[in-house]
């Protein structure tokens, strides 16, 4: 499975890491996900998606 965010689309990201010497090297953030319970499926969650929606995804009340 990949790393994208079920909900919010958040996925990896990529850039540079800069030294103090200003050397640039190839490097990934990748998002937090969470595996999340919602009925009878499991989804992928970011963290910051789910502190913001965590009490309507665990009440149900969304369409999934």
């Amino acid at each position: 499975m990949s790393r994208v965010c079920y909900l919010s689309g958040k996925k990896t990201v990529t850039g540079f890491a800069v030294s103090h010497s200003n050397r640039h090297t190839k490097r990934k953030w990748k998002v937090n996900l969470r595996k999340v319970r919602v009925g009878d499926k499991v989804i992928k969650v970011s963290a910051k998606y789910l502190r913001k929606f965590g009490v309507i995804l665990k009440s149900g009340n969304m369409n999934i």
